[in-house]
């Protein structure tokens, strides 16, 4: 299934972009499914499936609504223990989202699309709407996170020894997490890592969004470091509401002048390797399927490569002052300036965080006997230097 994960800068119509997609992907004969938070004005939705053309459906989620729904699943799981604190049960009339309820919400929608009831429906194309680009692409990382989360709180390990639990209960004087605890958390590692690989997944790409203007290329230039810190790769570059170039109006003139001016940067920066699509304005909000389409935004290309491998690579640089040679672990970091890039190397993983960005990456088994020597970024290039350990080296005659 080719999945095309549809995002910009708040403000530049993703969400009516996404829907063009679709559109586009149905047109083309591919079956297609539309995924998104925002009521699409002319394309019906429900919480389930729901038939806008003979070859695409739109799913509209209700973050509410899966809130309520997991919150009282979690309260019969967890009625021995709330009976036993004497704790009041709460109705779900009364349950109102928190805040992460939408982000948990679509990756919930992500899996029925990607392994769960809804992925049976034989899918050609699933098409998503996220949420603005910074937000998207930290939703996009949570998979990971949450599944290392769990890893470290309720390792799996530890349901080998459940039968000495009651043991373990008297010598710690508290008592042990319950089976179904264990369970719960080993149903959402399942249906995180199924989100995981379809973010992963080589038939996924991302589809920018964004309107000519300074303050969407300096949110595109902040996305391009996200993008390869990630390893997501963008499919199509959409510049939303593009104006006339010729207006006798001196006011649309210049409008139109600083959109040109952007737009040249973007063929210049994302065209060798991302093409840039120029969609028109249409001087007013697209309001009917006839709209999306006069937007003319292509179909999603079968042939386009999705989410790159880690491009990490590792090199050998002559030691300082004729000593021993270090190994660089090299990451391509476009966009990047040093004042906001931290590293902490913690055991066998490196915490990496650039900008509003943050990864936990394991490091590469030729250089977990060294230790860390200093970093640089040059060039766009972020190059880690490890030190081999000679303590944990073996020795050489």
């Amino acid at each position: 299934m080719r999945t095309v994960l549809a995002t910009g800068p708040g403000g530049a119509g993703r969400t009516t972009l996404a829907a063009a997609t679709a559109l586009a992907a149905a047109a083309h004969g591919h079956r297609t499914l539309l995924v998104s938070a925002e009521p699409i004005p002319g394309i019906p939705a429900g919480p389930e499936p729901t038939a806008v053309t003979d070859r695409l459906d739109h799913a509209r989620i209700d973050s509410g609504a899966h809130f309520r729904a997991e919150l009282t699943e979690l309260q019969e799981r967890a009625s021995g223990v709330l009976d036993l604190l004497g704790a009041g049960r709460l109705d779900g009339e009364e349950l109102t989202e928190l805040p992460g309820a939408p982000q948990l919400a679509l990756l919930h929608t992500l899996h029925r699309a990607a392994a769960g009831d809804w992925s049976t429906a034989g899918y050609d194309t699933l098409v998503v709407d996220l949420p603005p680009l910074t937000e998207a692409l930290a939703l996009l990382a949570l998979p990971e996170q949450l599944r290392r989360y769990l890893r470290r709180l309720l390792p799996a390990e530890r349901q080998a020894a459940r039968a000495l639990r009651p043991v373990l209960a008297q010598l710690a004087g508290v008592p042990m997490p319950a089976q179904w605890l264990y369970e719960a958390a080993a149903r959402k590692d399942e249906e995180l890592a199924a989100v995981q690989a379809l973010v992963e997944d080589g038939a996924t790409t991302l589809r920018l969004v964004a309107e000519p203007g300074p303050a969407a290329e300096d949110a595109l230039r902040t996305a391009r470091t996200g993008l390869a810190l990630y390893g997501l790769r963008a499919d199509l570059l959409v510049a939303n509401r593009v104006l006339p170039r010729h207006s006798s109006d001196p006011w649309f003139a210049d409008l139109a002048a600083r959109q040109e001016k952007c737009l040249g940067h973007w063929h210049e920066e994302w065209a060798p390797h991302v093409p840039v699509h120029e969609a028109a304005h249409l001087g007013r909000d697209p309001r009917s399927a006839d709209d999306l389409a006069a937007l003319a935004v292509p179909a999603p290309d079968e042939r386009a490569p999705g989410r790159a491998d880690d491009p990490w690579w590792i090199e050998e640089e002559p030691g300082e002052e004729g000593g021993p040679s270090v190994l660089a672990w090299c990451l391509p970091l476009p966009g990047a300036v040093k004042q906001d890039l931290r590293l902490v190397r913690r055991g066998e993983e490196l915490l990496l965080t650039v900008g509003p960005f943050h990864r936990i990456l394991k490091v590469a088994s030729a250089l977990r006997r060294c230790t860390v020597s200093g970093a640089a970024l040059t060039d766009g290039v972020l190059r880690v230097r490890f030190t081999p350990d000679p303590a944990l080296w073996p020795r050489t005659p």
